[in-house]
């Protein structure tokens, strides 16, 4: 949440401090990917995987151990369901993190102000969505700056700190210039195909893939275009929240691994 923004800025600054990008970094694509998650256990991309993103301080999940879930979309356009997934949001006092592109700020402002103002975390998916393992640094950093910077015109937020790789394709180098940049780079634990809007299956599909595949400490991506998603994310959070799954902010998520690191330097 936006009341975390100031601690959290000071926490990463003491605890991660900056990675600078270098020419020798691997700028081989990497799809993200990982089977999934069954029977409340949590996803597991690998331990190469894991160890490459703690590198970089980018991570997937939070804490296996604890019922928290990490609700985010990633918004590209827009399809008519994303007001009423924020009426849903506001209802059940959970807090989200949206994703946006170049193309959704410039044609859905007062939905982006939307989010913001009702709490939400808004998070760079970049400004054209391009593949950033082909593009030049000075673009990469053109397509993130350009994000920010509209994103602070009209929510008048500073500090936007979370970055989702487009298409869920990134690489080291990618990893390293976001971090050079200041931003966290966010991926997932649960994922489905639901972005296909002329090939919805109903609201009980995006449900049971959301249910049959959540573990703790997820961090679940959704995209608002899906009709199913927003007629089942009400029921979603009901269900989940019986189960004793507790749903928060990205920014706790980032306090919590903060202190965590903390701890670990001064054993």
């Amino acid at each position: 949440m936006r009341y975390c923004c100031a601690i959290l800025s000071v926490l990463l600054f003491l605890s991660f401090g900056i990675h600078e990008a270098k020419a020798s970094v691997s700028n081989q694509p990497i799809n993200w990917g990982f089977e999934k998650s069954k029977n409340h256990k949590s996803a597991n991309p690998g331990l190469p995987m894991e160890k490459l993103l703690n590198k970089y301080d980018s991570f997937f999940m939070g804490d296996p151990t604890q019922k928290y879930i990490y609700l985010t979309f990633d918004n590209g356009y827009e399809n008519g369901y994303t007001g009423k997934v924020l009426d849903v949001l506001k209802k059940r006092k959970v807090p989200a993190a949206f994703f946006v592109t170049g193309h959704y700020l410039l044609d859905q402002p007062q939905l982006v102000k939307r989010m913001a103002d009702e709490g939400h975390i808004v998070g760079n998916h970049s400004w054209h969505h391009p593949d950033l393992t082909k593009v030049s640094d000075e673009r990469f950093k053109k397509e993130l700056d350009s994000v920010r910077l509209k994103t602070e015109q009209l929510t008048g937020y500073h500090g936007i700190n979370y970055l989702r790789p487009p298409r869920g394709v990134f690489s080291e180098r990618v990893l390293s210039l976001s971090r050079e940049l200041g931003y966290q780079p966010v991926f997932w634990s649960l994922a489905f195909v639901d972005w296909h809007t002329n090939a919805q299956k109903g609201w009980r599909y995006s449900y049971d893939q959301i249910m049959t595949q959540i573990h703790p400490g997820c961090i679940l991506l959704l995209h608002t275009v899906s009709k199913d998603n927003a007629e089942a994310l009400d029921r979603a959070i009901d269900d989940l929240t019986k189960q004793g799954y507790i749903f928060k902010s990205l920014d706790d998520l980032m306090i919590d691994r903060t202190f965590h690191q903390k701890f670990l330097y001064s054993l």
